[in-house]
């Protein structure tokens, strides 16, 4: 297949258009972090740099760690640039950028969010480190493409929408994390289980100001859920997309977030800098 330049888009030095990458800069290892300043956070780990390069929101450095080559980037907050993460990433391992061809063997990237969430269950204390294990997708992303769900995920899916109504606007989906990266990030202090994925921070996570929200009890209802020992655990903004479009593409992902609200008690961290390093160089020893 040729992808034309109005598919495809690339800037004159041949990076994807967005991320402004090219291919001999992106590790097989993806951290990806919504802000942008997290990415320095990060790569001040690292034994050795090897390139940044920034594009808009789109921050990236690349380097090694205790031998491993990652990338960290940032991809701002929410679905949408999900959708143009997920979508280069997959084009800088698995598209010849120069022929415009896709090419006949692929590469499966290993791609973690780190991020923060807001916590659904009232036993989770805060700072909290939550691994998702799927991810409830109230955006609509992966509504655009012809994904195939598993079995597993289809009747997940239905028991959610058993116990929580949700609005005709939201059609949800699910997708299910790499379990063996859900395995890597697992840990005595680590709480698992299902991440829910919203497309926006306040009304569509429940949240009034001078604006109510039509679903004021969202987070109580998802917390509300129990299935087999399985909990909604999480609240954030960018996790379903990543699975289900790196699923989709052969790519291995999960996230992992620092609670940063407790939603049924109704408290907020006064400052993560400290948890959110320990976060860090947790999921950096492990991947």
């Amino acid at each position: 297949m040729h992808f034309p330049p109005t598919e495809l888009v690339l800037d004159a030095k041949g990076a994807v258009y967005h991320l402004g990458l090219q291919p001999h800069q992106l590790a097989g290892k993806v951290i990806l972090v919504g802000d942008q300043d997290r990415v320095a956070k990060i790569s001040r780990f690292f034994d050795q740099i090897e390139c940044t390069i920034q594009h808009r929101e789109f921050v990236s450095h690349t380097g090694t760690y205790q031998g491993k080559r990652i990338t960290a980037l940032s991809t701002g907050i929410g679905t949408d640039n999900i959708d143009i993460c997920m979508a280069e990433l997959d084009a800088l391992v698995n598209i010849d950028l120069e022929q415009r061809q896709e090419k006949p063997n692929k590469t499966s990237l290993e791609i973690i969010r780190i991020g923060t969430c807001g916590m659904l269950q009232a036993d989770m204390p805060l700072h909290s480190f939550v691994v998702s294990e799927y991810a409830l997708g109230l955006d609509n992303i992966a509504h655009f493409y012809p994904i195939e769900w598993q079995q597993e995920e289809t009747l997940l899916l239905r028991q959610i929408k058993s116990q929580v109504a949700f609005p005709d606007h939201i059609q949800p989906y699910l997708s299910k994390a790499n379990q063996d990266l859900v395995q890597k990030l697992n840990g005595p202090q680590i709480r698992k289980g299902i991440t829910v994925t919203s497309s926006g921070f306040y009304g569509p996570q429940g949240r009034s100001l001078r604006l109510p929200s039509l679903m004021p009890e969202i987070h109580l209802s998802l917390g509300n859920f129990e299935y087999q020992g399985l909990q909604i655990v999480n609240f954030e903004m960018e996790s379903s997309a990543i699975f289900a479009l790196g699923k989709a593409l052969g790519h291995r992902c999960t996230s992992i977030c620092l609670g940063v609200a407790n939603r049924p008690k109704e408290i907020f961290s006064t400052g993560i800098n400290e948890a959110m390093d320990e976060l860090i160089q947790y999921v950096l020893k492990r991947i």
